[in-house]
């Protein structure tokens, strides 16, 4: 199904894209998109994310190596309460 929608650039040289163009390819603010251009008009698409952009996946494996949480609170505190034994 064919659906043609309108905006105008800006003087900025900015473009709003429509709500529904929005809706139907998930664009929300940041998304990258690129523009194709082809013989007698250009191409919108929605574009993955690059493998690392967000700052979790950046993160990703720097932790690798430490020892459990548990060894490292005992280092800093000291060890903890001897359990007592059950009769």
């Amino acid at each position: 199904m064919l659906y043609i929608m309108t905006s105008r650039i800006s003087s900025k040289g900015q473009i709003t894209v429509p709500a529904q163009v929005r809706r139907a390819l998930g664009l929300r603010a940041g998304t990258p998109v690129a523009f194709e251009l082809r013989s007698g008009g250009v191409l919108l698409r929605k574009r993955a994310p690059a493998a690392g952009s967000d700052p979790v996946d950046r993160l990703y494996g720097v932790l690798r190596g430490l020892p459990p949480v548990d060894q490292i609170i005992e280092q800093l505190r000291g060890p903890g309460p001897v359990p007592k034994r059950r009769r």
